[in-house]
């Protein structure tokens, strides 16, 4: 049985849409913005904007932050909402856990820049960083959601085209197959407070124009994961996408990917955002903040 905790937060999930008959992407938009802006960012939190030459991002640092750690973060909202702005409070609790500072990557939204806009702006972001002096040993590629699909398909595409690879990379609740095929849109159905298949498939409709659902970069599900750096998943077992994160890690470790999933009882989608009033995300916190100092020494 959930906790109280968990249902209070799959409650705010609920009433995140908009309450229109029919609500338009800006209003889906803006609904998220008020989301995501309940959750404060700490007072001691540093934010700052920075324009990489092709996509803005910002940087999120805590006091003490050694800088020797970076973590290039990819934010969720199905490639059609969501901001780096919205995920200042969740980058600076991972930044501060794992002693990093955090690029938010504000890459382009569907309907207006479909794929492979987001792709093209997240490979932009990295190789800003290259460029800047970091190595490609102290960053680690993360994100949730569609961000997590996309933090895969940026790697992919860096090993593609032969770029250092980063450290590694970490995924929250990842949705890595955009023909939303997993059993669980059925069987976690009922459970889930936010995701559902008519909903993301729409959003998937948005963000190829008409391109192929099973192109490695927009499903990382449906490419070669070979060569990968090591993988850190975590889900919740109430998620219509746990399928996509359990099909992910069994594909990733057959191709040669040291790969750590992490399921938690009950948890909803991308339950760190709800560290606040979760004990769940904060410990995910933690244990993402461990992975990426395992891999960044």
């Amino acid at each position: 049985m959930a906790s109280v905790e968990i249902e209070r937060a799959c409650d705010l999930w609920r009433g995140m849409w908009p309450q229109k008959d029919e609500p338009t992407v800006q209003d889906y938009r803006e609904a998220y913005d008020r989301f995501t802006a309940q959750f404060a960012v700490p007072d001691d939190v540093t934010v700052e904007q920075v324009d990489t030459g092709v996509v803005p991002a910002l940087w999120v640092s805590t006091p003490g932050a050694s800088g020797n750690r970076t973590i290039l973060y990819l934010h969720g909202g199905g490639y059609v909402i969501g901001n780096a702005w919205n995920y200042r409070e969740l980058t600076s609790h991972l930044a501060r856990a794992a002693d990093a500072r955090a690029l938010v990557v504000d890459y382009r939204l569907a309907p207006e820049h479909p794929f492979p806009a987001a792709v093209d702006d997240a490979v932009a972001a990295y190789r800003w960083l290259l460029g800047q002096g970091a190595s490609p040993q102290s960053i680690v590629v993360a994100g949730d959601s569609a961000g997590g699909g996309l933090a895969l398909a940026t790697v992919m595409a860096l090993r593609d085209a032969g770029d250092p690879l980063p450290a590694a990379v970490a995924t929250l609740s990842p949705w890595v197959d955009l023909e939303c095929s997993a059993e669980t849109f059925t069987t976690k159905a009922d459970l889930d407070p936010v995701v559902q298949r008519e909903g993301v498939l729409g959003m998937a409709e948005m963000y190829l124009a008409g391109q192929d659902a099973r192109s490695p970069l927009a499903s990382p599900l449906h490419g070669d994961l070979s060569g990968l750096p090591p993988l850190l998943i975590h889900v919740g077992t109430r998620e219509t996408l746990l399928d996509d994160s359990l099909r992910l890690a069994e594909q990733a470790r057959a191709a040669g990917v040291d790969v750590t999933l992490e399921k938690v009882d009950e948890a909803p989608h991308v339950y760190q955002l709800f560290s606040s009033m979760l004990s769940e995300g904060r410990t995910s916190i933690d244990q993402i903040a461990q992975f990426i100092r395992k891999h960044v020494a």
